[in-house]
């Protein structure tokens, strides 16, 4: 037996030895392995729970490996999981239609060993680079959701999926409410926020791209309190004075900020002192850029 790999893999064959011999042999390679025994079956597998990699025979009674292979893509929900056909047909056009229905790769029956295991390590690392790539995106700040047309949820990063499933009850496959999509088709690329409130925070959607037939934005999500927080430890203020930091940095004036925090105008004066000192800066303009600055991280 190999080291663990950790991945789970999906083997869909109505083939009872062919089951037998490939989950004995991935399972001896370290692989965590389910099976189906036909398209039905297998979809309503990966509905339950996603593995890293489908093995998908191609010839089947029923909904054959295409056919599963194109539903399987159509559901965004199911469509990031690579599909690797198994199959005796090795005409060009075969071939050619296992990868038109979505399919990462083929392998011929009967099965090499050593060139599917092969395959399987390439595909399940190509796979794990696409997940990183989404995690790094908010890693850096950027949950992103891709929508159609439609306003169907394509795609997600993982950060962003949290935020829509508790906030919009939505997740990948589902389209989110018309008048919310007709408030982010009217944002221009960089420019402009709609805004969703909820009680103790608000979501704000930014438009970052458009692709093809997707476009993308930026989800970020803002609990009551949090900039004030954020602004506190960041520069090491107190409370009030990281709430007037905070109403600067929003473009208020003294009086303004008095009013909102029902303190004097002289009580703010005080506490912008102490803010300046604190920071190491001279005026409030200094002061709102370097707390824009530090909410934009």
């Amino acid at each position: 037996m190999t080291e663990a790999t950790s991945a789970s893999i999906l083997v869909v064959d109505d083939a009872p030895d062919s089951l037998r011999f490939l989950t004995d042999t991935l399972e001896g390679e370290g692989y965590g392995v389910r099976i189906a025994r036909d398209g039905e079956a297998a979809l309503d597998s990966l509905r339950a729970e996603l593995p890293d990699l489908v093995l998908m025979d191609a010839v089947m009674p029923g909904i054959d490996g295409f056919e599963t292979t194109r539903r399987m893509k159509a559901d965004p929900a199911l469509a990031r999981v690579p599909v690797i056909f198994m199959t005796g047909l090795s005409e060009t056009e075969h071939v050619v239609e296992g990868l038109a229905a979505g399919g990462v790769d083929y392998v011929k029956k009967p099965i090499v060993l050593a060139e599917l295991l092969a395959r399987l390590k390439v595909h399940l690392g190509n796979a794990r680079i696409a997940a990183g790539a989404q995690g790094a995106l908010d890693a850096s700040n950027r949950p992103l959701v891709a929508l159609n047309s439609a306003g169907r949820i394509l795609w997600t990063t993982p950060r962003s999926a949290d935020i829509l499933a508790q906030r919009f009850g939505a997740a990948a496959g589902d389209q989110l409410a018309p008048a919310l999509v007709g408030q982010l088709w009217r944002l221009a690329d960089g420019e402009g926020r709609v805004k969703h409130e909820f009680a103790g925070g608000r979501v704000e959607f930014a438009a970052v791209a458009t692709q093809a037939e997707e476009r993308h934005f930026r989800v970020t999500e803002t609990l009551e309190g949090a900039e004030e927080r954020l602004l506190a430890l960041r520069h090491g203020l107190t409370e009030r004075e990281a709430e007037v930091l905070l109403w600067i940095s929003r473009g208020k004036a003294n009086r303004e900020i008095s009013e909102i925090l029902g303190i004097s105008p002289r009580t703010v004066n005080k506490h912008l002192e102490q803010i300046f000192e604190k920071m190491g800066i001279e005026n409030r303009a200094s002061a709102a850029a370097a707390a824009v600055k530090t909410l934009s991280q």
